[in-house]
């Protein structure tokens, strides 16, 4: 879950750089059906993703692949490097537009990219950046956001999913689409700071894939009220040495 949140930040800087930004809204749910409780929600997701075990025995992770704009031909290349308990640090590489990266160290978030340079963050935006980093995420949602509420069954392309709104105590409020059937985050709705302002952005998690016995979407499609991107994970490495010194602010 934070990688994608982690992603669609870097995702909605290229768009500001390449786009004006626009509008966007939320589809509606139905709450009319007998609904499952947040906890039981959150339980099968845990257990679909392959279990608090597997998730607590990893250490780091380092996951590489490929990035897409389609609507203006850029491609180019992503890579997330992730470290317990909070360190992480992600890089999108595009010819024609320059590396894009974002990072917190555990205690300072950080932003590089060619349009604004340099910059550490502050405020909701270095909220945000806390919980993106979490590395055992998803063992931690109930903590992590003390609100949540499970708002209805909607649709995600032909998949029933049951739709919880979660706001932690530092950020914005997030809406997540749990697969009825298997359990798994499929889609994931939310806002993050950046210096234009709130972009908003649709992530569409697929391709679930078991690696080292924790489930990964290798597949995600994001959607902004620019234009979409996909980034598809081709490797990914769990429990391998990574440097602290790789999540630091880079030097002026």
């Amino acid at each position: 879950m934070k990688r994608t949140l982690m992603m669609l930040t870097l995702c909605s800087v290229i768009a500001v750089a390449a786009f004006a930004r626009g509008g966007q809204q939320k589809p509606a749910t139905d709450s009319k059906a007998a609904l499952p409780t947040v906890d039981q929600i959150l339980d099968k997701y845990i257990q679909a993703i392959g279990g608090k075990a597997a998730i607590e025995k990893q250490t780091s992770r380092v996951s590489k692949g490929s990035f897409e704009i389609p609507a203006v031909g850029a491609t180019g290349t992503a890579e997330i490097f992730e470290k317990a308990p909070n360190k992480s640090v992600a890089i999108i590489n595009i010819p024609g537009f320059g590396a894009f990266q974002e990072g917190f160290d555990g205690k300072i978030a950080w932003a590089n990219d060619p349009q604004g340079g340099l910059r550490e963050k502050a405020g909701a935006e270095l909220g945000s950046a806390k919980l993106d980093a979490e590395f055992y995420k998803p063992t931690k949602l109930k903590q992590l956001y003390p609100k949540m509420v499970v708002k209805g069954k909607d649709k995600v392309g032909e998949k029933d999913a049951y739709v919880v709104e979660a706001t932690p105590a530092e950020s914005s409020t997030e809406t997540w689409y749990f697969d009825a059937q298997t359990g798994l985050l499929i889609r994931q709705d939310a806002e993050r700071e950046s210096p234009q302002g709130k972009q908003a952005v649709q992530s569409f998690l697929e391709d679930y894939r078991d690696v080292d016995g924790f489930k990964v979407p290798f597949t995600i499609r994001q959607v902004t009220p620019q234009f979409p991107t996909t980034i598809k994970i081709e490797d990914v490495k769990t429990t391998v040495p990574v440097d602290d010194a790789k999540f630091k602010k880079p030097a002026a």
